[in-house]
C-alpha cells in the first residue's frame, strides 16, 4: 500500500488530497492506523465493472458461478495434476 491517505490528511486538505493521490493510482484510505477503503478513479472503476451484470440481490458467489467457463483444462487434467502434486 504505497499510495495511502489518512483520515486526518483528508480532513485537513479535503478532496484535493484525494485528487492528487489518484494521479498515482488507487488510493488506500487509513483510519485509526487500519486500512478502511480504497478510492478508484472513474476510469479504473469503469474498467473493473465492464461486463458486470449482477442481478439485484445476487451474491458474489452466485455471480461467479453464473460466469461462463474460461479455462482450457478439463476436470481430468486438473485431477491428474492434483494427484501428481500430492504424490511427491
Amino acid at each position: 500500500m504505497n499510495n495511502t491517505l489518512t483520515a486526518a490528511e483528508i480532513k485537513r486538505r479535503g478532496f484535493a488530497a484525494i485528487e492528487e493521490s489518484l494521479r498515482r493510482g488507487p488510493v488506500h484510505l487509513i483510519k485509526r492506523n487500519k486500512p478502511a477503503a480504497v478510492v478508484l478513479s472513474e476510469d479504473d472503476y469503469q474498467r473493473l465493472t465492464v461486463g458486470w451484470s449482477a442481478q439485484p440481490g445476487m451474491t458474489a458467489v452466485q455471480w461467479l458461478l453464473a460466469q461462463p467457463a474460461a479455462g482450457t483444462h478439463s476436470k481430468a487434467d486438473i485431477d491428474a495434476g492434483l494427484a501428481e502434486e500430492r504424490a511427491w
